[in-house]
């Protein structure tokens, strides 16, 4: 673990103990100490499992299923969708912050980093949680997408009453791993720019999330950054 990062919340640790010892994990070090070596990667080693870090195995009230980091230098913290203080947010971060405002009338942040969220139970998990400088999907396909799956299913069967949000067919793809009886899954297009106009807009997850979570007893999240 340690070569790959110093900080993922200990409730993480043991909820997820039997993935870590795993061969393709083992593997999956290896090829990024190899990566490491001859490339760039994003996000910064300490912020690889920022999502887990910020966001505990037990106080997880919803998850927005992101793809992969973003490629570009600065961008990726560890939380999906998520950039960091100072870079301008890209365009689905620019469409997911229209949506809020029209869902539930907040301002348009001027900031894309997310950790608010994050803190507050948001687990805000990109299916990959690596990827090389400028060269987008570049670590998909050598263990993280298997370890991700692991952290949705076990959510899924350990905890209750939990949101979803599956934005696009990527995210879509993953319902199977979600006891729908259990949770409850939204689901709509993409932010991206391609498919925004197709359905996200006006899909009101914000407000929906919330109504769920005040049904069965939880506190609602602020979404206002």
């Amino acid at each position: 673990m340690s070569s790959l990062s110093p900080k993922i919340h200990t409730s993480w640790l043991q909820a997820l103990q039997s993935e870590f010892e795993k061969d393709y994990f083992t593997s999956l070090k290896s090829f990024l100490v190899e990566e490491k070596s001859k490339h760039r990667i994003y996000p910064p080693g300490s912020q690889i499992f920022a999502a887990y870090d910020y966001t505990p195995f037990h106080e997880v009230k919803a998850v927005i299923l992101g793809q992969d980091p973003y490629h570009g230098p600065g961008q990726a913290n560890g939380l999906s969708f998520s950039v960091s203080d100072g870079v301008t947010p890209p365009p689905s971060l620019k469409n997911i912050f229209k949506e809020l405002n029209d869902d539930l009338g907040l301002p348009i942040p001027e900031k894309g980093n997310l950790e608010k969220w994050a803190a507050q139970g948001v687990l805000m998990l990109n299916s990959v949680l690596t990827v090389r400088h400028r060269e987008a999907g570049s670590h998909r396909n050598q263990g993280w997408e298997e370890f991700t799956d692991a952290t949705i299913k076990t959510l899924s069967e350990e905890r209750e009453n939990l949101v979803f949000i599956l934005w696009g067919k990527f995210a879509q793809s993953k319902k199977e791993l979600i006891d729908s009886r259990k949770h409850h899954i939204i689901e709509s297009p993409h932010p991206s720019p391609y498919s925004a106009n197709s359905g996200f807009f006006g899909s009101h997850p914000f407000s929906k999330t919330n109504k769920y979570l005040k049904s069965v007893g939880k506190e609602p999240i602020d979404w206002k950054l």
